[in-house]
């Protein structure tokens, strides 16, 4: 049975333009639908997911990325237990859907 949770971002570098951050989760889970204030990309580093956005499906495996545009809602669907990291600008924030 998959679950609606919270994915896990921890920040694991800054600079003085950008952030880097670290998303986490288990296989299974599914992340609520959400966006970033500011255009992101994200790397994946280990497992699997499927990224649904704008009525497309895009596979993210690991040695992949993908460019992703502010404000574009978005969700994960985990396959295998996923790690990515997520680069942004320092002013982005990452907001849940309503």
């Amino acid at each position: 049975m998959k679950t609606s949770v919270n994915p896990e971002f921890v920040i694991f570098q800054t600079g003085e333009s950008f952030k880097v951050l670290q998303v986490t989760g288990k296989a299974e889970m599914v992340t609520p639908l959400y966006y970033s204030t500011r255009e992101a990309v994200i790397v994946v580093l280990a497992g699997s997911a499927i990224l649904a956005l704008e009525h497309k499906k895009y596979l993210l495996q690991k040695g992949n990325s993908l460019v992703i545009p502010a404000f574009q809602k978005h969700m994960l669907s985990l396959k295998a237990d996923f790690k990515a990291r997520v680069v942004m600008p320092q002013d982005s924030w990452i907001r849940y859907a309503d």
